[in-house]
């Protein structure tokens, strides 16, 4: 009995499978975690998304930017992009299936002595109390009124966190640093332009999980959405999204003792110049 955590999927599903079947993946016994963005700009999202939906019982998914894209633009909020690959689940008989099942899922988790988000935390928050903010998301996510929070959704402000923040200034942040942080500036604001490697970064920004007084720093985070920091794997952070997507790796983790299993992938996309 063992539990995987595989990193940014991206509707990579031939290297998944593969994958799977390199760890001995056994649905009967052996549990999955998925770090976020199932879906989008590789093949075979639609896929995916099925295989996650029938193995439901055995894998525990937390939402990522990608993933609530395809939410928004299915309820018309947002428009898709040239590089998008989901227009197979936006037209499958069973895509509305899909979509209310997807909506519902968490933002985070924390079991095992693990925590696992899609992006990253914001330093002043402690993971009892990003769990709680995280289900505020989700209660809008899955709450009667859903429409009207994706259609609220977009936007890169505020850049701060402040605990007296409401209404949909206050989801905003939350969602930008759970599922599309991974810069922060040294004064704490989260900074959504920088998107590459740590050598190029800007002085003024530092990685989100390196902020001192971190308080979510006594729990160790599986963390994925940063193909362009590769794996990265410390004391405190797991951070697995190998870039399958751009022609890196696909990686399981397994949470028992740490040993990582990577699978070389095909190039889907061309990094931008």
């Amino acid at each position: 009995m063992a539990t995987y955590a595989i990193g940014d999927i991206q509707g990579c599903f031939g290297p998944f499978q593969q994958l799977l079947r390199q760890i001995e993946f056994n649905p009967g016994k052996d549990t999955l975690w998925l770090t976020g963005d199932l879906v989008n700009r590789g093949p075979e999202s639609l896929q995916v998304l099925r295989w996650v939906f029938q193995q439901q019982d055995r894998v525990q998914i937390v939402l990522g930017n990608h993933d609530l894209h395809l939410l928004a633009v299915s309820e018309g909020f947002g428009k898709l992009h040239r590089s998008d690959t989901v227009d197979d689940i936006l037209n499958a008989a069973d895509g509305k299936v899909l979509l209310d099942w997807l909506r519902c899922q968490p933002l985070m988790i924390a079991e095992q002595g693990y925590a696992m988000v899609h992006a990253g935390l914001l330093p002043e928050w402690s993971i009892d109390k990003a769990l709680r903010l995280a289900e505020e998301v989700e209660d809008g996510l899955s709450g009667p009124y859903y429409r009207d929070f994706l259609s609220r959704l977009y936007g890169n402000k505020p850049t701060r966190w402040a605990d007296d923040l409401k209404g949909a200034e206050r989801l905003r942040v939350i969602v930008n640093a759970m599922t599309r942080m991974r810069f922060i500036t040294r004064e704490g604001e989260v900074d959504l332009a920088y998107k590459g490697e740590l050598d190029g970064a800007p002085a003024n920004l530092i990685p989100w999980f390196e902020a001192k007084g971190r308080r979510s720093s006594h729990t160790p985070i599986i963390c994925g959405h940063w193909s362009a920091l590769g794996l990265h794997v410390t004391e405190d952070i797991l951070s697995i999204d190998s870039g399958c997507l751009w022609g890196g790796s696909l990686t399981a983790l397994r949470l028992e003792d740490r040993q990582t299993f990577s699978l070389p992938c095909p190039v889907y996309r061309e990094v931008a110049a």
